[in-house]
């Protein structure tokens, strides 16, 4: 562990615990102040989330419950006093920053290669909002000696990536989304290349765990230079090659309206109560559990090429490794009268695995069965597949290309829950695990 990693967990601790005694100070003339606000808090949420999967009367009166709660809750801060509160915020600030410093990065392991003979960069112009154009991308792999080709609206990735194989290249990059990064590595898998991961689409989550810099996207290029390469898995979905997951259930679910793209809030505003209300149907899937039972189901279900460190459903957390040959599943199952109180909380502390409904395990295979077509989310993309569905881990399936100055994989930062003790083994020098 090193001394800088040290030095920042004991900021972290230090700046929260002076937090604790600013509030404790001036709690003590306004005794008051700490339960108030923690039952404001309380109502805020659950409010929130009945709003959320109630409709007509009930999603109105909820809503109306949780923004007058919450406006309620701003008004009573003024308890606390402006100096305290700018203090408080200064102290958590430095305590999130110091944080984030103390827990580091993971530099994935391989081996240091030379530079590419024929590089070829496949572009998708369009991908994330035109990243590619703003980041004067193909214009900075020229210079560099890779070939550009730029996909057109009726161009066929796989086909374009192929007749790069069929030139000579040894080294494909893709410029584009992660559905788009599996296509290509795809392709490289089966015709013997190296593959290039170009971060120019929307969320990245690839580029992330193969611990790219997210916002270089040029710099990504320096993978077609002198690199580390490493061989990683990928996973497969019948004839459908993954680099992240694949998703059913309530997102899936979801991510199937054709106003998802553009209005992704109000589409799930709008079909949650179909999906988590209490007169909802029971989730129509059906798979093999960790402990080997058939049959089992979910209201989400998650399968993953390698495992996630999860914990919270706001985002897909981060993999530590792509190289285990494993894929990861995750799955949550919520009773509606009974757990959401506990899911709400459990979620807002960064403790999800300590939900009664969520299950996370390992499994080379899985199979999932249904009684009519399933919604499926493959990498973002939303599809609709015939039962049953195959999914299995291709190990080692690709070498890829990291450049040397890559950051590494950031670690997946335990919530609230699990942060404390973390950083207190950090500062003492041992492992946050």
């Amino acid at each position: 562990m090193s001394w800088s990693r040290r030095v920042a967990a004991s900021v972290a601790l230090l700046a929260f615990a002076a937090v604790v005694v600013v509030l404790i100070a001036r709690l003590v003339d306004r005794p008051i102040a700490l339960p108030v606000s923690a039952a404001a808090v309380t109502i805020t949420l659950m409010a929130a989330w009945a709003a959320l999967v109630g409709r007509g009367l009930r999603r109105l009166g909820a809503a109306v419950l949780a923004v007058c709660t919450l406006g309620a809750l701003i008004a009573f801060a003024g308890v606390i006093g402006l100096a305290t509160l700018l203090v408080t915020v200064c102290l958590l600030v430095t305590s999130g920053i110091a944080a984030r410093g103390a827990f580091g990065r993971h530099r994935p392991q391989g081996h240091r290669v030379g530079a590419a003979r024929h590089g070829v960069l496949l572009v998708n112009p369009r991908s994330g909002g035109g990243a590619a154009e703003r980041h004067q991308l193909a214009q900075a792999a020229v210079r560099r000696g890779i070939e550009v080709v730029t996909l057109t609206g009726r161009a066929d990735l796989r086909s374009l990536a192929e007749d790069a194989a069929d030139r000579g290249a040894d080294v494909v990059g893709m410029a584009g989304g992660d559905g788009s990064q599996a296509v290509v590595a795809d392709v490289a898998r089966r015709r013997g290349m190296a593959f290039v991961c170009v971060p120019a689409g929307t969320r990245n989550h690839f580029a992330l765990d193969l611990g790219l810099d997210r916002r270089d996207v040029v710099g990504a290029l320096d993978a077609f230079g002198p690199a580390v390469e490493q061989r990683v898995d990928l996973g497969q979905l019948g004839d459908r090659v993954f680099v992240n997951n694949v998703s059913l259930g309530v997102y899936a679910d979801i991510v199937q309206s054709e106003r998802y793209r553009d209005a992704k809030a109000g589409t799930a505003a709008a079909r949650l109560p179909d999906l988590l209300g209490v007169d909802r149907a029971a989730p129509d899937l059906s798979f093999t559990g960790p402990d080997g039972h058939a049959g089992s189901t979910a209201d989400v279900l998650l399968v993953s090429n390698n495992a996630y460190q999860l914990h919270s459903l706001g985002g897909f957390g981060i993999r530590p490794r792509l190289d285990s040959g494993r894929l990861g599943v995750v799955t949550l199952c919520v009773d509606r009268a009974r757990d959401l109180p506990a899911l709400v909380a459990l979620e807002s502390m960064g403790a999800i695995s300590r939900f009664r409904g969520f299950r996370q395990w390992t499994s080379p295979t899985l199979r999932i069965d249904s009684a009519r077509p399933v919604s499926v989310g493959v990498d973002g993309e939303a599809l609709c597949l015939p039962p049953p569905l195959e999914l299995r881990s291709l190990p080692a399936a690709v070498p890829v290309r990291i450049p040397v100055h890559a950051p590494g994989v950031p670690p997946a930062r335990p919530g609230l829950w699990g942060m404390f003790p973390a950083l207190i083994r950090i500062a003492a020098g041992r492992s946050p695990a």
